[in-house]
C-alpha cells in the first residue's frame, strides 16, 4: 500500500491543500483508513475501496471521522490517478454522497488538470438560534456580515454554512472559539463554515474552518466551492452559464484557486483546479 501526497488547487507543493491519497485501499477496514489518515495528518485523505468498468468507490477520512466527500482529495486522487496512467477523460467516482464524475486533462507541460462534477445542489435556511451561536463562536455580529448575500446551509455533496463578510478584512481576522463552533457544527452536520468576501461579480476570497475534522482551518475546499455555486445560483447572485474564481489560503500562507462553473437550471457543479505531488 503506497500513500501519496499532493497538494490541490494548485500547482507548488507549498500552496493549496494537502490531500493523501492510496489508490488501492480495497483491503483497508474502517478503523485502517482512520488511523492512516490521522497518520498522514493533513485535513482529509481519499481511499480508492473499489474499482470496475463503471467507475471507482471513493472515500474520504479527516483524522477525527469518516466525510461523505471532500473536493481537494477528490482532484489530488483524479490527478494522481491520470498520472500513474490509470485513468484518462471522465471517470465516475461513486462517493457516499452520490455519483462525482472527474475529468483530467494533460497540458503540454505534463501537468495535469482536474474537474470534478458535484451532485445536485441545494440551499436551505439558517434557523436564527443556530446563526446566532455560528456568529457568536466566530467573534462576528450581525453587521459584520454582507447583506446581498444571506447565510444559508449549502450543499453538493456535504453540508456547509456560508457565511459572507462585507469586508476583506472581517475575513482574514480568522479567531474563533473552536470547541464551541465544533459543537454546533456537529450538531448540525455541517462540514466546513464557508466564510467568503466577495471581491468583484466572479470573485470571491474564502477561509473554511473545520474543527469537526480536528482542523482549524481548511486551506482550499472543493465541495464547499461546489456547495457556494449552487448556493449563487439559486440565490440568484450570479448569472448562469457562470465561471467564478475562489481564492482560499492566502491567509494561511498557502494559497490555492478553485475555478467554479455554475450551469444554467439545475445540474451538478463543476470545480476545476490543479494538483501537484508533495515530496
Amino acid at each position: 500500500m503506497e500513500v501519496l501526497r499532493y497538494a490541490a488547487f494548485t500547482d507548488s507543493p507549498e500552496g493549496g491543500n494537502p490531500a493523501g491519497v492510496v489508490l488501492d485501499a480495497a483491503a483497508m477496514s474502517d478503523a485502517d483508513m482512520l488511523a492512516l489518515a490521522a497518520e498522514v495528518g493533513y485535513s482529509e485523505s481519499a481511499f480508492v475501496v473499489g474499482r470496475d468498468g463503471d467507475g471507482l468507490d471513493v472515500r474520504y477520512f479527516s483524522p477525527l471521522a469518516e466525510v461523505p466527500f471532500c473536493g481537494h482529495a477528490t482532484i489530488a486522487t483524479g490527478v494522481a490517478l491520470a498520472e500513474a496512467g490509470l485513468v484518462g477523460g471522465d471517470v465516475v467516482f461513486r462517493t457516499r454522497s452520490g455519483p462525482v464524475t472527474v475529468a483530467t486533462v494533460r497540458d503540454a507541460a505534463g501537468g495535469v488538470t482536474a474537474t470534478l462534477t458535484s451532485v445536485e445542489p441545494r440551499t436551505l435556511p439558517v434557523a436564527d438560534g443556530d446563526l446566532a451561536e455560528a456568529i457568536g463562536a466566530l467573534g462576528w455580529t450581525q453587521a459584520e456580515l454582507d447583506p446581498a448575500l444571506p447565510p444559508r446551509v449549502a450543499y453538493a455533496g456535504a453540508y456547509h454554512l456560508v457565511l459572507a463578510a462585507g469586508t476583506r478584512e472581517r475575513l482574514a481576522a480568522l479567531d474563533y472559539d473552536f470547541d464551541r463552533l465544533g459543537a454546533l457544527m456537529a450538531a448540525q452536520d455541517w462540514t466546513t463554515v464557508q466564510l467568503v468576501w466577495r471581491e468583484g461579480v466572479d470573485r470571491f476570497h474564502a477561509r473554511d474552518p473545520f474543527p469537526p475534522g480536528g482542523v482549524v482551518e481548511d486551506p482550499a475546499t472543493g465541495a464547499a466551492a461546489a456547495a457556494l455555486g449552487g448556493y449563487l445560483r439559486e440565490l440568484g447572485a450570479v448569472e448562469p452559464p457562470a465561471r467564478i474564481t475562489v481564492l482560499q489560503g492566502e491567509d494561511l500562507g498557502r494559497p490555492g484557486r478553485l475555478e467554479v462553473d455554475v450551469p444554467a437550471g439545475s445540474g451538478g457543479i463543476a470545480v476545476t483546479g490543479r494538483a501537484v505531488r508533495i515530496g
